[in-house]
């Protein structure tokens, strides 16, 4: 099998699984296609080294690089494009039935709902820093103005909260990532 052949087969056998990866994450379909378009971009430069390895660690390569973009999303709230444009690689045009099919696919509503219920569970201050920060995309001291608090106050009710919340999703998702 030649370079091109073996690259088709890893994406049609991990497009999915990476592409649900990232849509529980960021639960939004269209930013994962995104994210997901770029992870595959970073393997096809990095076809070299990834074509040695082993399929469940050309694998575990995927998904860590996929987390790695998501977290790069996050600290930079924006999904740089330049890597896939630079390689050409077209972004899929995803239709509305994808979209709510991709969805249904990765449980987001049932996401969604487990995600609003551990909201209303953490304590006012830390549902406000979060709001604050995460969606109102804040500097950590603007976020301690308007809440009248220190800076690493701020910092902490922020990074407790988001605690709370990662801890609180993990056996959701580790259900749902299994069933993938």
């Amino acid at each position: 099998m030649d370079d091109a052949d073996a690259f088709s087969a890893l994406y049609r056998e991990e497009g999915e699984p990476v592409l649900l990866f990232l849509t529980r994450r960021t639960l939004d379909v269209e930013l994962a296609v995104e994210l997901t378009a770029e992870t595959f971009a970073i393997a096809l430069r990095s076809w070299g080294t990834l074509a040695a390895l082993k399929s469940e660690q050309q694998r575990a390569w995927l998904f860590t690089v996929a987390g790695r973009r998501f977290a790069r999303y996050l600290r930079r709230a924006s999904v740089e494009r330049r890597l896939v444009q630079r390689m050409g690689i077209q972004v899929p045009v995803v239709g509305h039935e994808d979209l709510l099919a991709i969805e249904q696919r990765a449980g987001l509503d049932e996401l969604r709902e487990a995600l609003g219920r551990e909201l209303s569970l953490l304590s006012t201050e830390q549902r406000e820093a979060l709001r604050l920060r995460v969606v109102e995309e804040r500097s950590y001291v603007e976020v301690a103005e308007r809440l009248g608090v220190s800076e690493q106050a701020a910092r902490t009710r922020v990074s407790r909260g988001l605690r709370a919340l990662a801890h609180a999703l993990e056996p959701y998702q580790a259900a749902q990532e299994g069933s993938s």
